[in-house]
């Protein structure tokens, strides 16, 4: 349970925290030590929790959130920025992931720019596989091997943000 309540965060913060799609995020190489920042796309649980996740494959940021739990989120859009300390989970079990995972879709789904009518309706179907606890199978064979390979963290705040006196870190790379 983080150490406060969603109400305790400043209004600009929670709003944005609402409406925006993207967040950037600073871990420490697990290799190098040097820190590393990324962006993705995220859901925030209004409570202190966010999830994050990206394409299928690999990632170096799901890496060094294993290897270091201490990670600094930044909000990247509308022009409020704020520097978020938080510590990761990376969720490795297929049954804790596929909750997250098909939340982080969903409001995947909702951008703007998202007007995959198929995409949708494949999300909702799985959504009721999910609920119903269906065996995997047929169709829904290949979206568990999609999501098998989604990276997928668990970001929980530790203590209050931080404005950010200007924008966020760069992005490191491409994630």
């Amino acid at each position: 349970m983080p150490p406060f309540d969603s109400t305790d965060l400043p209004q600009d913060l929670a709003e944005s925290l609402s409406k925006d799609f993207f967040i950037r995020f600073t871990t420490t190489g697990r290799r190098t030590g040097i820190p590393r920042t990324s962006e993705t796309t995220f859901v925030w649980d209004k409570d202190g929790s966010f999830v994050v996740s990206g394409y299928p494959g690999k990632r170096d940021w799901i890496a060094n959130m294993a290897a270091d739990a201490n990670v600094t989120l930044h909000t990247v859009e509308h022009g409020v920025y704020y520097d978020i300390p938080v510590k990761a989970e990376v969720i490795t079990r297929r049954e804790d992931r596929t909750g997250p995972l098909i939340a982080f879709l969903s409001r995947w789904a909702s951008r703007p720019q998202a007007t995959q009518k198929l995409f949708r309706l494949a999300l909702g179907a799985i959504r009721v596989n999910h609920k119903l606890k269906l065996p995997w199978w047929g169709p829904f064979w290949a979206a568990r091997k999609v999501l098998d390979r989604m990276p997928c963290a668990r970001l929980v705040m530790v203590s209050f943000p931080t404005p950010r006196r200007g924008p966020p870190p760069q992005r490191s790379r491409e994630v």
